[in-house]
């Protein structure tokens, strides 16, 4: 006789139920024997397998004995009627075994596969619909990890057999889900499984394909890159070959992977911004500085270089690095280059303020830099791989034949700025305080150093801000100009000082600039890092290593021109030490490289360097003026020999 009362779960943990209230089945050997006479269910199972099964090679003498005892429990709770002693008729003894008389339609793992047999027999019969049920309804059997928590060789086996069974169900639905064009809905449901099973790449490609599908190339390239990583990290292996192509695929839109049937999506407003990777086009550059001026020669053939560059195409990026000493207006003019490049680039435009300097907080790293860039293409922060090597495959990736203009100001070094570099169309401009010659070197970046405005250019910005105090050029712009030394900081500063105070006679506020000592203390705005001349030039300085810094303390003891022996003397060195320091000032542009093998300094340089030689000990300061004064003075003719009579004793 067969039950009908009974109902066994072998998909998930294994319980059993008796006219639909649960059964305690045990401890785990005991419905380990369970599970074994359910997957068998009808079939006699000899004792000496199911010792086997539950035990494997690790045998008790007492295995068979344990067989009897968990039957016996089993009984006692999958026929609650039955008499003491009397024959089992749910779970039977019959010729040196058991077997579970039940229907087997009663155990789900039945079920399961009985229904994907229908389902894999409907495919391909023109009833989509259909067929999908029919696989719906054979994975609804799963409640989790088929013979959960069950010990022995059997129920290891099962689990794997079963766990692969079910994962290439999921991967028949999903294709069919994909071709009836219901990829929405499959972007709600893979995940759950993607993440249950990571290695498995067949799941991946069909999730990238869904999400691109559903207007989500964002993160299906996403997917891409942390499968990738993650089977390099695993298994030290590349993705296979269908899930690169498909990458590719994604990457360049390939038609073959647009929905079946007809696009039905409305068409997106005219005047709406176009959507990049499902998120709206990044549109981040700052807005231009008022007032800008000169410079127009260099933003030409700045332009003209870009435009080149785009010209001849290939892999490489355009990218130039703008430097210059602080206060120079290095950020105001790549801005300007870049509002000038914006019809070029119509993907869009990114912005990163590196920091490198530290005076506007800490220095960004390349992976936060990263994280800031995926950010503005659409990457949702619960998605963002987490290495540096990750959010770069998945930057150039998105922007893989995308023409966006990418903004990076104030980097420190050519290491922060390399993995920031996309590849192809797009084109990045940058700023930094030092130049970055291995960036030029390795990468190709195009350097371009600015300098101080002209005194045409410098009158003309104090004019414009000024608020009328200034109306035309003269002594007193000269003047000013001379002061500030042609940076556009400094005289930014000074025109909003002139706006300020209209009762102070220009005169005045000329003679207050002209005292050397005070000089960089006026040319501050309060409580604005960004506007302290002092503070920006300190950044600079506190950059520098120990002894590059110890050679500007030194210099500034005397400001005037030096050339390579006058650095050795002041700061007691040999001229090839000497030599190297003075480079890597002039490289961080605290120092300028003149004719005739001559440094000197910014008048406004000079002043912060003076005020940082008084850091020096006093005896240490004046045996540094002393060495140079020895120096410059030249050798100490030796005594002339006493002449001697011609004439004989």
């Amino acid at each position: 006789m067969v039950s009908t009362a009974l109902r066994i779960q072998l998909l998930g943990p294994v319980r059993a139920w008796w006219n639909e209230a649960e059964v305690a089945l045990g401890p785990p050997k005991q419905r380990a024997v369970l599970a074994l006479l359910a997957s068998r269910a009808g079939d006699v199972v000899g004792v000496e397998n199911i010792v086997d099964a539950v035990w494997g090679g690790d045998l008790p003498h007492t295995a068979a004995n344990g067989v009897h005892t968990y039957v016996a429990g089993l009984r006692r709770v999958l026929e609650p009627g039955r008499r003491k002693r009397a024959a089992g008729v749910v779970l039977a003894s019959e010729s040196g075994g058991y077997c579970l008389r039940v229907d087997p339609t009663a155990v789900d793992a039945v079920l399961f596969t009985r229904s994907l047999g229908q389902a894999r027999g409907s495919r391909g019969q023109g009833d989509a619909p259909a067929t999908l049920r029919l696989y719906e309804q054979a994975l609804s059997h799963w409640h989790g990890e088929a013979f959960s928590r069950v010990p022995g060789p059997f129920a290891a086996m099962e689990r794997t057999r079963l766990r692969d069974l079910r994962l290439a169900a999921v991967e028949e639905w999903a294709e069919d889900m994909l071709a009836a064009g219901r990829h929405t809905e499959l972007v709600t449901e893979l995940p759950q499984t993607v993440s249950e099973e990571p290695l498995r790449e067949k799941l991946r490609w069909l999730l990238m394909l869904a999400l691109y599908r559903s207007g989500r190339r964002v993160h299906a390239l996403w997917v891409y890159e942390e499968t990738r990583e993650l089977l390099i990290r695993e298994l030290g292996i590349e993705p296979g070959a269908d899930l690169r192509t498909l990458y590719q695929q994604i990457l360049s839109g390939h038609p073959e992977l647009r929905p079946p049937g007809p696009d039905l999506r409305p068409a997106p407003p005219a005047d709406r911004p176009p959507a990049f990777g499902g998120a709206p086009k990044p549109l981040q550059l700052p807005p231009l500085a008022r007032g800008f001026v000169g410079r127009a020669g260099q933003l030409a053939q700045l332009e003209q270089w870009v435009a080149g560059e785009r010209t001849r195409g290939g892999a490489s990026t355009p990218v130039v690095v703008v430097d210059g000493p602080a206060g120079v207006g290095k950020s105001a003019f790549v801005l300007q280059l870049a509002h000038r490049l914006t019809d070029r680039f119509p993907d869009g435009q990114l912005y990163v303020d590196l920091c490198g300097t530290g005076l506007q907080g800490r220095p960004v790293s390349a992976a936060d830099a990263l994280g800031q860039l995926l950010g503005g293409l659409g990457v949702d922060g619960s998605r963002m791989p987490s290495g540096v090597a990750a959010r770069a495959s998945l930057y150039r990736s998105l922007l893989h034949g995308q023409r966006m203009l990418v903004v990076f100001d104030d980097a420190h070094h050519a290491d922060q700025l390399r993995p920031l570099i996309p590849r192809g169309s797009s084109c990045v401009l940058a700023t930094s305080r030092q130049r970055l010659s291995g960036l030029a070197a390795r990468d190709g970046a195009h350097l371009v150093t600015i300098g101080p405005l002209t005194q045409e250019e410098g009158a003309h910005l104090l004019i414009r801000l000024s608020a009328g105090r200034l109306s035309e050029p003269g002594p007193l712009t000269d003047r000013l100009i001379a002061l500030c030394g042609g940076l556009p900081l400094a005289l930014r500063i000074v025109a909003e000082q002139l706006a300020v105070t209209p009762d102070v006679p220009l005169s005045t506020l000329v003679e207050q600039y002209a005292s050397a000592p005070g000089r960089l203390k006026r040319l501050t705005v309060k409580d604005d890092a960004a506007t302290d001349m002092p503070r920006i030039f300190e950044a600079s300085y506190r950059l520098l290593p120990e002894d590059a810094a110890r050679m500007f303390r030194y210099l500034g003891l005397d400001t005037g021109p030096v050339t390579v022996a006058d650095a050795a003397a002041l700061a007691g060195t040999d001229p090839d030490t000497a030599r190297r320091l003075l480079a890597l000032l002039a490289a961080h542009h605290l120092l300028e490289e003149g004719p005739d093998n001559e440094y000197r300094f910014h008048s406004l340089i000079g002043i912060y360097a003076a005020e940082c030689a008084e850091h020096e000990p006093p005896a240490l300061r004046r045996a540094a003026l002393t060495r140079l004064r020895r120096l410059r003075s030249g050798p100490t003719p030796p005594p002339r020999p006493l002449e001697t009579s011609s004439t004989g004793a």
